[in-house]
């Protein structure tokens, strides 16, 4: 099934980009967001798996993919995000949904179960916790700063074959179709990011404790997607989450960094039963 385009005005007037699967409203919405400065193309192979008898909404967030821009590089932060997000549910009339949040999404989903608890039937977070891997952080602060111009889809593929973690990527259709979601063709011929590069500026922060945003999840159904060679969520993290909700289910795809794809054979069936769980 292919997406609806829907354009949403944001609380500021800003223009976000949504997609919207449609397969009826017998079951209760999902809620797909992505990662920091990633887009709701990445959800076009995930949705097909559990859109039958209901909608899946993603959108991009502002400074990302199709949705406006802004001057103002806080626009791009957390909280704007959270509040794009629910803009977006009140637009589509989104009442309570399970959300599908990977890495700076997942985040979101632990904001949102403290803004409006109400609203989450179950979470499904992918390779994400409230701590950071050290090592992952430098990472995504050099990425997501970096413009490199490249000359044609083949350079942006070879880029990011040699700069991502190891993904569940298996042919070279997959590996150009993750260069079209992440580089667009700008007017000088040459690949940019689909993404505002000021982004990388609100990485400079200092991060505040998310430990109580987790914590708003206890009484909340979660399934944990988890890249086994991730280097933004660790063993000893996932440890100390489920010490803190121990009916976590965890779900670990081998040889994987971050972040899972969501396709892998071994996310899909507990991904389904999770979202199909009443």
């Amino acid at each position: 099934m292919e997406p609806v385009i829907r354009a949403i005005r944001a609380w500021d007037g800003l223009n976000l980009h949504v997609r919207v699967w449609d397969g009826g409203d017998r079951l209760a919405p999902v809620l797909c967001l992505p990662g920091l400065v990633r887009t709701s193309g990445d959800f076009d192979a995930v949705a097909p798996l559990f859109v039958e008898g209901r909608r899946v909404v993603s959108l991009d967030y502002a400074g990302r993919g199709g949705s406006g821009r802004s001057s103002d590089v806080m626009r791009y932060g957390p909280e704007a995000c959270l509040r794009d997000v629910l803009d977006v549910c009140a637009a589509l009339h989104l009442g309570r949904v399970t959300l599908v949040g990977t890495s700076f999404g997942g985040l979101l989903a632990m904001g949102l179960a403290t803004a409006r608890p109400a609203m989450l039937r179950g979470v499904v977070l992918n390779d994400v916790g409230p701590e950071i891997g050290s090592d992952g952080a430098v990472f995504v602060r050099a990425f997501v700063g970096l413009d490199p111009a490249l000359e044609s889809l083949d350079a942006c593929v070879t880029f990011l074959r040699q700069r991502l973690p190891p993904l569940s990527l298996t042919s070279d259709e997959a590996w150009r179709r993750m260069a079209a979601l992440t580089y667009e063709r700008g007017a000088d011929g040459r690949f940019h990011p689909v993404w505002d590069i000021a982004i990388a500026k609100l990485l400079d922060r200092k991060t505040p404790d998310l430990w109580p945003l987790f914590g708003a999840l206890a009484h909340v159904p979660v399934l944990l997607v988890h890249g086994a060679v991730s280097h933004i969520l660790t063993p000893p993290m996932i440890d100390a989450m489920r010490a803190r909700h121990p009916d976590m289910t965890v779900v670990t795809v081998s040889g994987v960094g971050h972040a899972p794809i969501l396709t892998e054979d071994a996310v899909r069936g507990p991904l389904r039963e999770f979202i199909a769980s009443p």
